[in-house]
């Protein structure tokens, strides 16, 4: 029997945590109190369109672009503006104004610091008015401070590998990260994931390398006979630290779930196991849209394997980026096949891509459902009992970071955003989703994600949004579901002792 699949054994239990683990819980409020409370980032402005046009400069590292970015006053009026545009140099800001029938652009005044870009507008603002701006600027990642944390090691945002061409095993490419909040370096925004914005990028590479980013590719057109400008479109807002773009000398291997691209893009040597690794996505998306009730929302879905990621992957919308282990023959393929990775950036789709988390504090509504994602599909491909032995890893791995320091899911208390990207964030909120679904049942489980992602779709949420969801599929009241578990920490400590009697009646 499983801790987290029994319903009466667990309540029990909850009953035994509340009453022994009052000491750990102080322990843990004084710690947190010292901390700095992450309020959500205030709506002032708010993003509506971001238009890139970008020249990536792989000899110097660096990519001058022009920032086009249509933005609305979110309540009050407004008559300056605050972006977020870290290490870059900036060489103009002005508006889009309408004089005569025609667009013309004006000068506006600003202030850069190098981190932020403030600006003062033209007039002031009404909530009923859009206004576009233009900034003409160059991102320098080798700027940025080099520092990051065990989930995302490096915070540059843009990244040249092999700038030069001289490492001869390693090929030249281009890559963002923009999680958590490096999007601002490399092209001027609102970086905060309670805001979110259509796109379109246009980019000008050698025309011997592939682009891969959000949305569709609507056109290329040839400069010359080495240069090329791909222009994509992405039509259904999304959060900036989910945009991408990735250059290099990629195979591309397609695949297609219900008329949507699927590709697979690896290095040339890699071509004839792209679909050994990767193989499974359509079926993943068929389930995953099957289950949820809700069809994959967005236009296409690409993954692309390149060198150096600072990560293990990353969900950008339709523009999924995997380290190089997926890059493997058939024989690494047995050892591990990476397909918890494959799954659990593909349900961050629908459950943080779609519906995000409205600031880092409520980071579980992600990364807990995306862990929680790779549990379905194992259930789901492979049966319960792989699916509940990859639950047992969830728990071991929690409990190990646990036994350190035990910490609320949700928290409003940290030092750096980072830091909410651990064991649990991750395993403890896949754990306790699983344990919400046994206590709901499986109907009303699924009913209310179906709920909870339709009314806050292209939106941002917090975990009382989820709570409402299943509040009002279920008809109880939850909140002492997520007061236990979700603003809570620790978990049950059980203290088993058992005796026996061997054969002469002596007690062992």
């Amino acid at each position: 029997m499983k801790l987290l699949h029994l319903i009466t054994p667990l309540i029990v239990v909850i009953f035994f945590t509340a009453c022994k683990s009052k000491q750990n819980t102080e322990v843990v409020e004084i710690s947190e109190a010292m901390k700095i409370y992450r309020a959500t980032v205030p709506q002032i402005n708010d993003l509506v369109h971001t238009k890139l046009e970008l020249k990536p400069d792989f000899i110097n590292q660096e990519m001058p672009g022009v920032a086009t970015i249509t933005l609305k006053p979110h309540f009050y009026a407004v008559d300056s503006l605050i972006l977020d545009a870290k290490y870059m140099r900036i060489e103009s800001v002005q508006i889009i104004d309408t004089v005569g029938g025609k667009e013309v652009n004006k000068d506006l005044k600003y202030n850069y610091d190098s981190l932020k870009l403030r600006i003062a507008l033209d007039k002031r603002y009404t909530r009923d008015q859009s206004y576009t701006i233009n900034i003409n600027y160059v991102s320098q990642p080798e700027r940025v401070p080099s520092d990051g944390s065990a989930a995302i090691t490096d915070r540059k945002g843009l990244y040249f590998i092999n700038h030069d061409n001289t490492d001869l095993d390693k090929p030249v490419q281009l890559w963002t990260q923009g999680e958590t909040e490096a999007a601002s370096c490399w092209f001027p925004t609102l970086d905060a994931p309670n805001q979110k914005s259509t796109e379109e990028i246009q980019v000008q590479v050698p025309s011997k390398y592939k682009t891969i980013s959000n949305g569709v590719l609507y056109k290329s057109e040839m400069l010359n006979a080495s240069v090329r400008i791909d222009f994509w479109k992405q039509e259904k807002a999304h959060a900036p630290y989910l945009f991408a773009l990735v250059v290099g000398d990629f195979a591309e291997v397609k695949d297609t779930w219900n008329g949507k691209q699927v590709n697979y893009y690896v290095e040339h040597s890699y071509e004839k196991y792209a679909h050994l690794v990767f193989g499974n996505t359509p079926e993943m998306i068929e389930f995953y849209s099957n289950v949820l009730m809700l069809p994959y929302p967005w236009d296409k879905y690409h993954q692309v394997v390149v060198r150096d990621f600072v990560s293990g992957a990353m969900e950008n919308t339709g523009c999924v980026v995997h380290f190089d282990k997926l890059q493997h023959d058939n024989r690494e393929h047995l050892d591990n096949p990476f397909e918890d990775i494959i799954a659990h950036e593909l349900f961050h789709h629908w459950f943080g891509d779609l519906v995000t988390c409205e600031s880092w504090s409520n980071l579980p509504l992600n990364e807990s459902f995306a862990t929680y994602g790779e549990y379905l599909w194992n259930e789901y491909k492979y049966g319960r009992d792989e699916a509940d032995y990859k639950l047992k890893e969830f728990h071991e791995k929690y409990i190990d970071e646990a036994n350190e320091e035990p910490k609320t899911l949700v928290r409003y208390h940290y030092e750096a955003q980072e830091d909410m990207f651990d064991r649990h964030s991750y395993q403890k909120g896949g754990s306790v989703l699983h344990m919400l679904r046994k206590y709901v049942g499986d109907e009303a489980f699924f009913l209310s994600l179906n709920k909870y992602l339709k009314d806050n779709a292209y939106k941002t949420a917090e975990v009382s949004d989820l709570r409402k969801a299943f509040e009002s599929v279920t008809g109880e009241d939850l909140n002492w579901f997520f007061d236990q578990w979700f603003y809570s920490a620790s978990h049950p400590k059980l203290k088993v002792e058992h005796n026996y009697s061997d054969a002469n009646g002596y007690m062992r």
